[in-house]
Parts: structure tokens; sequence; C-alpha cells
């Protein structure tokens, strides 16, 4: 089974990607890969004007998979970047659980579908690490950097409403249409001039790309300090036992 499947989308310009590794659709290097090689073909295809971006299951990402020695998270955040260097508009259906690296993904995206039962947490601090995937950057540029602050310092866990009102996502729907509201979404965007769709896009995010590499190089350095502290220790057993983690900040 290939991590990311593309499925017939139903609308005209419209591309359908899948994210397929059960249960919780983990995000690992040949993941990411496989995305980022799927968008820049679509940046080379005219048929192609916008994609959605949907996963199997009830869980959209849980999280960052650096499980067994092929998973080197300098060159998981490599293929991560790759992402913000596509020319043409992604809708994330968003249906269950965005996590850590799953809000990243969730975030690299232009628009985000989502439901009330999904879940959204930048959970690295609870971790006891560095945030990553650049939500240093993309997160306070999408929702300013107060509330930016409230979900990275604290690493709570919100829902589809409390997404909605901060911004986080664009549209609540039911869980069994937020794929087809996406679609929905993609089309309308699709049917406009896709010349000036592209070129619109790329004026308003001007420097993003560049300003998330740099700033993801930081977040690299920083989570490879923090690897090695008692504190992430903590919080990884702590997440493995179901438990609040008891931090000693060393």
């Amino acid at each position: 089974m290939t991590d990311i499947a593309q499925l017939p989308s139903g609308h005209d310009h419209v591309a359908l990607l899948e994210i397929r590794r059960p249960p919780h659709n983990h995000a690992s290097l040949e993941m990411l890969r496989a995305l980022a090689d799927r968008l820049e073909a679509f940046d080379a295809d005219p048929a192609v004007r916008c994609t959605v971006l949907a996963a199997a299951g009830r869980v959209f990402c849980a999280g960052a998979d650096f499980s067994g020695g092929a998973q080197d998270p300098a060159a998981f955040y490599v293929q991560a970047m790759r992402l913000f260097r596509t020319h043409k508009p992604m809708v994330a259906a968003v249906q269950g659980a965005a996590i850590g690296a799953g809000l990243g993904l969730a975030v690299a995206a232009d628009f985000r579908v989502g439901c009330a039962p999904a879940r959204f947490s930048a959970n690295f601090n609870r971790l006891g690490f560095h945030p990553g995937f650049g939500l240093s950057a993309t997160l306070p540029r999408l929702l300013g950097p107060q509330q930016a602050a409230l979900l990275l310092y604290t690493g709570r866990r919100i829902g589809g409403e409390e997404a909605l009102r901060i911004g986080l996502i664009d549209t609540l729907v039911a869980e069994d249409q937020v794929r087809a509201a996406a679609l929905a979404l993609a089309a309308e965007i699709a049917a406009s001039a896709p010349l000036a769709v592209t070129s619109t896009r790329a004026t308003l995010r001007r420097g993003l790309a560049a300003a998330v590499e740099e700033i993801n190089r930081h977040e690299r350095e920083m989570q490879q300090i923090h690897y090695a502290t008692a504190d992430f220790r903590e919080g990884v057993r702590a997440m493995a036992e179901r438990r609040l983690p008891r931090f000693e900040g060393r």
C-alpha cells in the first residue's frame, strides 16, 4: 500500500490525495517525500489546478513517525520543507486528529475544512521539546502571535468549533461531509483563472517558503538539544503511560 494514493475527485481540475498509513496516519519521511513528489508533478500538469489532501480512517495525521533508523529527523524536515515550494493551492480535509507534525501538515495547506470531532494540538512542549515542521513561522502567520503562542506553550488540544473560532480551520461541517466540502472548495478555486490564481498565491505567500525553511533550521537545532534532556524522556514516557508529565527543567 502506498503512503499517498491519488483517488478520483469527481471535480474538473481538482486532484484528490489520500494519506494511507493506518491506523494513525503518522507522517514519515517516505510519506512526505511521496506527497511532495505528487504536488510537484501537479505543478507541471495544467489539468490540475487545486489539490485536496485527505486521510483514510478516523485520523488525519497523529504526528511524526521517527521509528526505525531510516527515519532521520533532518531528512524528514527536508521533505516537509518541499511542501512550501509548490505552486498550486491545496485544501486539507481534516476529519480527525491533526497532532504535532500532523498539525504542521494541515497548516501547510492553503485552507482547512474540519468538523467538530476533529482535534488539533501542537503538543511539542508537552513532550519536552521545541516545535517543528515550521510551525514557529506558519502558526503565528495564520493565527497571530498571541494565539499561536498559547497553543505552542500549552500543547492544548482543541476541537473543531474552537479551531474555527480562532481561524485554524476555514469551514466547519458535519464529520461525514468534510471531504465533500473540501472538494467543493477546491472546485470553486479551480473555477477561477489558473494563471491568475497561481500568481496571486505566489504574491500572498511571497517569502513564506524561505522564512519557513530558515525557522525550521532553528527548530531542528533546538530539537536536537532537547532530545538529550531528562524532560524529553519524561514527556515521551508520560505520553506512553497516559499521564501528566512531571518536568524538572533539565
